[in-house]
């Protein structure tokens, strides 16, 4: 039965609306927009364990008797293991495809949730992060390479803002509905909730997800498929990416863009104000569902937004640097008004990352997409852990010197912030595109 063929004329026995609606509802269930969706609740998945620190840093505190250190250590691990697989997972998904590649590893997410949720101490929670951070490596990366393969290049950065939006309903889950289960059962039934909802994201990927085949013609004649990417020539192809001169400016400024966000919303904002100024975990978890909220409408409004060329690296960076004047203001002052509100502003704010990615895929080749998205991946979330990490080594360091912790921590991520965009300004960018690449 051909899928493209004209339909016959409706037959007059009264079911001809319902056939009609089924038809329209089996189309987008094979469509690209329906596989698109089904990859990003594992997108979603993934962002609520980077954010779950942000509800359950002070049980597991308790719990456990962990320091600051060791609370930056738990939620950097997740980003550590997450950031080096990125460029493994960028050469599986060119040689192996989206699908094969993320119903592979999501089941390793899935095992470290449920270690975590038996975890009898800290070193078994690491672990536990360890595999969830390598479970959900390939999440984002396959919608963005997805998107690169089968939508327009000019919807390139409205897709993938849509996409940053789709997968905010995981850092929902974290805000209220988390601190909710946590004070009605516990932290480890966090975890557990979030093993069940990976469990039906791998069954949803693995039913809907069909990635067309790629082709290539040569002079007109009949397509053909794609070569697939042997392992030693895809690795191989990693090292131009570092040749280029504009690669190591773009690495700088992603080490730091992203973090400061999910190092805020995923782990200082709840013992902040719960610490600082008193809020219950319920209530802490109000603001965190907010901002998310606002981190939410954020990266499509960037995407629409998106003025492109040289004027696009301009907005990153003037972004970063309201960003690290907003920490600057949360450090230096005590106000509950200012660390309620300026996460929330932070939130709409941090969806100019989205920029990134349609800088990189305009920054090289077409055929190094996959490894450059990788890239810029292992990057950013590498400078996740290193942030979270340095932040609760400053806090450590700030408690033992009778200092306040929460200025320590957020004078850390202002200055982290303040060194990336800097680095980014004063070396070589990509102006506008493959064009203006030194190849």
């Amino acid at each position: 039965m051909n899928p493209n063929a004209a339909p016959k004329p409706a037959e007059r026995t009264g079911d001809a609306a319902p056939r009609s609606r089924l038809s329209r509802f089996s189309h987008w269930s094979a469509s690209t927009t329906a596989m698109l969706v089904a990859l990003a609740t594992a997108f979603a998945l993934s962002q609520a364990f980077r954010t779950v620190g942000a509800m359950m840093a002070t049980p597991l505190s308790q719990n456990f008797g962990l320091t600051p250190q060791q609370l930056g250590m738990w939620a950097g691990t997740f980003h550590f293991t997450f950031g080096v697989m990125q460029l493994g997972m960028g050469v599986s998904i060119d040689m192996f495809g989206v699908r094969r590649t993320v119903l592979s590893a999501f089941p390793l997410a899935i095992a470290g949730a449920v270690l975590c949720t038996m975890a009898p101490s800290f070193h078994a929670l690491l672990l536990g992060q360890a595999l969830i951070g390598v479970g959900c490596a390939p999440a984002f990366l396959a919608c963005t390479v997805f998107i690169a393969r089968h939508f327009d290049a000019a919807r390139f950065t409205a897709m993938s803002g849509l996409v940053m939006s789709m997968a905010g309903m995981g850092i929902l889950f974290t805000g209220t509905p988390l601190a909710l289960l946590i004070e009605a059962a516990s932290w480890r039934a966090g975890y557990a909730a979030l093993a069940g909802f990976a469990v039906l994201s791998w069954l949803v990927i693995f039913w809907r997800v069909r990635e067309p085949a790629r082709t290539v013609v040569h002079d007109g004649m009949q397509p053909a498929p794609a070569e697939r990417q042997s392992l030693r020539k895809a690795v191989r192809e990693l090292l131009p990416l570092f040749a280029m001169p504009h690669t190591l400016g773009l690495l700088c400024f992603a080490c730091v863009s992203y973090a400061a966000f999910i190092t805020l919303r995923g782990l200082w904002l709840g013992p902040v104000l719960h610490e600082r100024h008193g809020l219950s975990l319920v209530a802490s978890g109000n603001v965190a569902l907010v901002m998310t909220v606002a981190g939410m409408i954020s990266p499509a409004l960037f995407g629409r937004m998106d003025p492109g060329g040289a004027r696009r690296g301009r907005w990153m960076m003037g972004c970063a640097v309201a960003g690290a004047l907003m920490f600057g203001a949360m450090a230096l002052t005590h106000s509950a008004a200012i660390d309620i509100g300026l996460p929330i502003i932070y939130g709409l704010l941090s969806g100019y990352s989205v920029l990134q990615y349609a800088y990189t895929k305009n920054a090289y080749p077409a055929e190094m997409t996959g490894r450059a998205m990788a890239l810029l991946n292992m990057a950013m979330f590498l400078g996740v852990s290193l942030m979270q990490w340095t932040t609760g080594v400053a806090a450590s360091w700030a408690v033992t010197h009778g200092a306040e912790p929460f200025r320590a921590v957020f004078l850390t991520v202002a200055g982290m912030l303040a060194v990336g965009t800097l680095a980014f300004l004063v070396l070589p960018r990509s102006h506008g595109g493959q064009s203006s690449v030194k190849r």
